[in-house]
């Protein structure tokens, strides 16, 4: 931040060099994450109940991070090819709701699976394309404050009960509500979504940022990028190998 505000100085003639050029910023350090499993998804989806099933399962499954979540409205969404606009978030701020683009300033759209597309039509019906998708019980924004309190923290305190020593009894995680979206991430990844899939569905401004963001969820990568050489290699040779009898025996 220091190097860009003197970049400008030395842009507006109010410095004649820049004292940070060339300075390299410290390694990012990334705080620990709770990744969900489809099994502990759904576990916590059941937990929730049935006014807020459809939040978690979509949070874990599309990336959205949950003011662009709260934004959606019906005309969002294309169901035919199962994608969703993202064009706004929605925060609260001192009690107030603030409407503004997506963090990265970039508008995105994002694929999610055939299991929820029943639930989102029920979620739909009966509104107009500009009415919110997913609200509050009396209605309107359903507000982050009110969601974790109601529904998210009492549902992560059932699915990790404690002894009468303060021991957890369970090896579910201690999740957070962005961890719905490393969850997201690391489900796609798992599920071979390459890096560029995952920088568009999570709207990261580069590969790079995506790559160092969950640098964690490829520790096997190095081998199956071997074990695929491994394999591209033996059906090459294999090809030419019956390339030149094929050859041999039309000569003879």
């Amino acid at each position: 931040m220091l190097r860009m505000i003197l970049e400008l100085a030395v842009e507006d003639r109010r410095l004649s060099r820049n004292p940070c050029h060339g300075v390299k910023a410290p390694r990012r350090e990334h705080s620990a994450r709770a990744y969900l499993s489809h099994q502990h998804t759904e576990m916590l989806a059941s937990q929730v109940g049935d006014r807020y099933r459809l939040v978690i399962l979509f949070l874990a499954y599309s990336g959205l991070r949950y003011g662009e979540l709260a934004a959606l409205r019906v005309s969002s969404f294309d169901m035919l090819r199962r994608r969703v606009n993202v064009r706004e978030s929605v925060t609260e701020v001192k009690g107030k709701l603030v409407w503004s683009s997506p963090k990265s300033h970039e508008r995105r759209t994002v694929p999610f699976p055939a299991f929820l597309v029943t639930d989102l039509a029920a979620a739909m019906a009966g509104k107009a394309r500009d009415d919110l998708v997913f609200t509050a019980p009396e209605g309107g924004v359903l507000r982050l404050a009110t969601f974790r309190t109601r529904a998210f923290n009492p549902a992560i305190a059932a699915l990790r009960p404690v002894d009468d020593d303060g021991t957890v009894t369970t090896d579910f995680p201690k999740a957070t509500i962005h961890d719905l979206r490393h969850t997201a991430a690391s489900l796609a990844i798992s599920a071979g979504a390459n890096v560029k899939a995952v920088q568009t569905m999570l709207g990261h401004q580069s590969a790079a940022l995506t790559l160092d963001t969950y640098a964690d969820l490829f520790p096997d990568d190095l081998e199956r990028v071997a074990d695929a050489l491994d394999a591209a290699r033996g059906v090459a040779l294999g090809s030419t190998a019956d390339a030149l009898r094929t050859g041999t025996a039309n000569a003879d």
